[in-house]
């Protein structure tokens, strides 16, 4: 099994549908990412004010192990982008899947691989689409310490 780390670049979103009805009252959107890998959650910055093409440019690490345990079509990358409201709870605007399987395999053959930013579609949950997200990756395969169990452990101390 190879260990790596997985680097997302979050960058942008363009055209995302927006949750504020009276935005023209009330404000605009204040949007935000919620990253997930597996078990493990990242949360961007809150776009203040920026509506429905809100920037980020923020960069979130994941410790990958490839290939995993009976999970080989389990390697995605789940990004909720949601609204943040002061007064009442976040809204959700959508959703988008990027798949990881090629990606790390690459890098695992390599020792790295990158995926440039690249738009991926923002889905709201009944699968229509609401805008989308400029995303790029990086996998950088890491070396893990070979454990040497000839020597250590509490058989071979002197006390």
């Amino acid at each position: 099994m190879a260990v790596g780390i997985l680097e997302v670049l979050l960058v942008n979103a363009k055209g995302l549908g927006n949750t504020d009805f009276f935005d023209g009252l009330i404000g605009k959107m204040d949007p935000y990412v919620l990253i997930q890998y597996k078990t493990e959650e990242r949360k961007s910055s809150v776009a203040r004010g920026q509506g429905s093409n809100p920037s980020w440019g923020e960069k979130f690490t994941f410790r990958v192990e490839y290939p995993g345990a009976g999970d080989h079509h389990q390697f995605k990358l789940n990004l909720k982008i949601m609204d943040k409201d002061t007064f009442s709870a976040d809204d959700y605007i959508g959703s988008a899947t990027i798949y990881l399987e090629d990606l790390l395999a690459l890098g695992v053959e390599n020792g790295t691989a990158e995926l440039n930013p690249c738009k991926y579609r923002v889905v709201r949950m009944d699968q229509s689409y609401c805008g989308e997200i400029q995303v790029g990756l990086t996998f950088n395969l890491r070396e893990e310490p070979q454990i040497n169990e000839e020597y250590g452990g509490w058989k071979e101390s002197e006390y």
